[in-house]
């Protein structure tokens, strides 16, 4: 039955991203930058494509909402406006629609979570370069051996998989892990 089938697959997918210890050290090296961001008044930022802008936009209403208690809002956007993007869209090219965002708001000390499960998004990778123009960090969930996005990131967290589906539920994960991280350092008395 293909139900369980897809239910084991996703088992193994997430076995063998566990396996691999640098994962866990990265997640935790990824949840100090932000944190250390946040320290100095900092902001994040992510962005992806299709099911990937999902998980973006689900990271930063649980730092501007609430995960788990009661706490403050912390400052972060996904790179998902309407207007912006069909704007950008048109007068520019698709390509740009989170480049721009960035020249705009993007400061030194802020951070980017790019998300792209290939890691050769053209619209993630001039994302990644205006932020690194803006003297921003950037921590990249990517996928399929981490693509060009791999050795652009400050941090890359790499799901060792090809199919897109099971990366994103990956990434999911790493994004939960990454809000209670910096929710423990941060709100401590909540844990």
């Amino acid at each position: 039955m293909f139900i369980l089938e897809s239910l084991k697959d996703a088992q193994k997918t997430l076995s063998s991203f566990v396996e691999n210890k640098e994962n866990t050290d990265k997640i935790n090296s990824a949840i100090n930058l932000m944190v250390e961001a946040y320290h100095q008044n900092g902001r994040i930022f992510s962005c992806g494509n299709g099911g990937s802008m999902c998980d973006a936009m689900h990271f930063a209403e649980e730092l501007t909402g609430r995960f788990r208690k009661e706490r403050k809002p912390l400052a972060a956007m996904a790179i998902n406006d309407s207007s912006h993007i069909t704007c950008v869209s048109n007068d520019y090219g698709y390509d740009f629609i989170f480049s721009r965002y960035l020249e705009a708001w993007g400061n030194q000390g802020d951070i980017l979570l790019a998300i792209s499960t290939s890691g050769n998004s053209p619209n993630v990778i001039l994302a990644v370069e205006a932020a690194k123009k803006r003297g921003m960090k950037v921590v990249g969930l990517l996928g399929k051996g981490g693509g060009k996005l791999k050795d652009m990131v400050d941090l890359s967290i790499v799901v060792d998989s090809t199919i897109s589906d099971r990366i994103q539920e990956v990434h999911i994960k790493c994004i939960h892990i990454f809000i209670e991280g910096i929710e423990r350092k941060l709100f401590p008395e909540n844990y």
